[in-house]
């Protein structure tokens, strides 16, 4: 993920490339460095130096790198002709690399040709079963043929050898939940939980879950994780704070007419609305009044 520094560093360069301030170069470097998706300016400002042989001299060994981030980028925004142009080059200067075998399979994907891409790629895994990226362009391949089940039997099979990547992880979590399996996305998310525990949005997506899922043992678990949300946060999630308020309430009306002992301790109950009601009367004092009514149907503050 880009950083905001980052950001705004790549922003001040395309600004004053597009201003015709010089750079194209260095800002190409960057988009590449951040793996930012910028195609549309990688295209118009990789083309003019492809294009112009002064400047595509300068590169050296470079141009060869260009090329393959111009096809890339080409393909994104469906020029195709361009893709080609740029994929025939580096097949002519590297014939037999596996990198421009992957770039064709590729190209195959935005024709959609999605027979063809889907053999090329399964050659390609014949003879490099540890390729990673070609086994994550199968996931996208799935992905944009609207075959989530296709891309979960993939993303699975990636990880039972790559266990430790982390946004395949999330993206087979992301899946689940799209495909209402609920049980194998907390799986997904615990695995996350388990490797990096110090990252808020996955306490917060597993809390989600859990709160989805329903039941007073998930409800309370997942409140233990909107918690946990706002403790690495410094208290500063919202949607963590509201999920304390609802967790709160469905777990009163589960355990109502139940013994004291059985009950939640009433302290989060209190700090999450007084918290939200505190960030709303400093960064929206516009909309307290809706979160205060809301609060008081949910009977949470009185």
């Amino acid at each position: 993920m880009v950083g905001a520094a980052e950001e705004a560093q790549l922003n001040r360069l395309e600004s004053q490339v597009d201003n015709g301030g010089g750079g194209a170069w260095e800002y190409l470097c960057l988009v590449r460095k951040l793996k930012a998706r910028r195609s549309e300016k990688v295209l118009l400002h990789g083309l003019s130096i492809l294009n112009n042989p002064k400047d595509r001299s300068r590169l050296g060994g470079e141009e060869w790198t260009l090329y393959e981030q111009v096809a890339i980028a080409a393909m994104d925004c469906q020029k195709i002709d361009v893709a080609k142009e740029c994929v025939a080059a580096l097949s002519q200067k590297f014939p037999g690399s596996l990198r421009v075998s992957r770039l064709e399979g590729m190209l195959l994907e935005a024709k959609g040709e999605w027979a063809d891409a889907e053999k090329a790629y399964t050659c390609l895994l014949e003879e490099n079963p540890l390729d990673q990226v070609i086994h994550k362009r199968k996931v996208a391949m799935a992905k944009a043929q609207g075959n989530p089940s296709a891309a979960v039997e993939y993303l699975n099979k990636y990880l039972s050898t790559f266990m430790a990547d982390h946004d395949a992880w999330r993206e087979l979590a992301e899946i689940y939940v799209g495909l209402q399996m609920y049980k194998q996305a907390a799986f997904c998310y615990e695995e996350l939980i388990l490797c990096q525990p110090a990252i808020p949005p996955y306490h917060l997506a597993y809390a989600d879950v859990l709160y989805t899922m329903g039941g007073l043992e998930n409800l309370q678990t997942a409140k233990k994780y909107y918690a946990s949300t706002i403790s690495l946060t410094g208290g500063k999630n919202t949607r963590a704070l509201y999920g304390i308020c609802l967790t709160t309430v469905a777990i009163n009306q589960l355990t109502k007419g139940r013994n004291k002992e059985e009950k939640e301790s009433p302290e989060l109950q209190f700090l999450a609305p007084a918290a939200l009601l505190k960030d709303y009367k400093q960064r929206a004092p516009e909309k307290l009044p809706l979160l205060t009514s809301m609060l008081k149907n949910m009977k949470i503050i009185s």
